[in-house]
């Protein structure tokens, strides 16, 4: 069983990590990070933050113990460079080139463990049924669209008509509306109440 595990751009160039990959390659697990703890270069971090990563997820997602893990390989590969530029004398720009790594490791089992037995379920077959089922037997037979269709109609029917709603507010804009039992209200009210005499 082999896990794998990368870490993408990280900001320093390839050819200083490789230093300390050199070291630690075809290594334990265990034996790469004591060894890790002892250089004293930048790269150590990333390298072992990568390598702890690598091992929890092997523990975590096939059940293998960090003890009995191997670096069959790690691989450091260049990324995408930065280009910048610093000013010197007399006017002239000369380019900073900030490079970046790709760091890619390859985890191998020393001692192969039992492998999981994955439980296998049977799929059962969907029941063909020859005839329609009717009320008879038990089982409710299935009602044709139309007559569902009809009942709907029917209930809604029976239903109480929906009330229309006026708006009282639209009363002396234009739009005189008549409300069932109640006299006309505002300016336009008044004058059409007065008595002619």
């Amino acid at each position: 069983m082999q896990v794998t595990a990368k870490a993408k751009y990280i900001r320093m160039s390839p050819r200083k990590v490789r230093l300390v990959v050199n070291v630690i390659r075809g290594k334990t697990v265990d034996e790469a990070i004591d060894q890790l703890k002892f250089i004293n270069k930048i790269a150590v971090k990333p390298i072992e933050k990568l390598i702890k990563s690598a091992a929890a997820s092997a523990k975590h997602n096939n059940e293998i113990e960090q003890n009995n893990l191997r670096i069959t390989e790690i691989r450091v590969d260049e990324g995408p460079t930065l280009h910048r530029w610093k000013p010197r004398a007399y006017g002239r720009a000369t380019p900073i080139r900030k490079r970046t790594s790709h760091i890619s490791l390859i985890l191998s089992e020393i001692e192969e463990t039992a492998k999981k037995k994955i439980k296998k379920t049977k799929l059962e077959a969907p029941i063909k049924m020859d005839k329609r089922p009717t009320e008879d037997e038990g089982i409710e037979a299935k009602k044709d669209k139309k007559k569902t269709e009809e009942e709907k109609k029917a209930k809604e029917e029976k239903e109480e008509p929906v009330k229309k709603i006026i708006d009282q507010r639209a009363e002396g804009r234009g739009k005189h509306t008549k409300i069932e039992g109640k006299s006309h209200k505002g300016f336009m009210g008044k004058i059409f109440r007065r008595k002619s005499g």
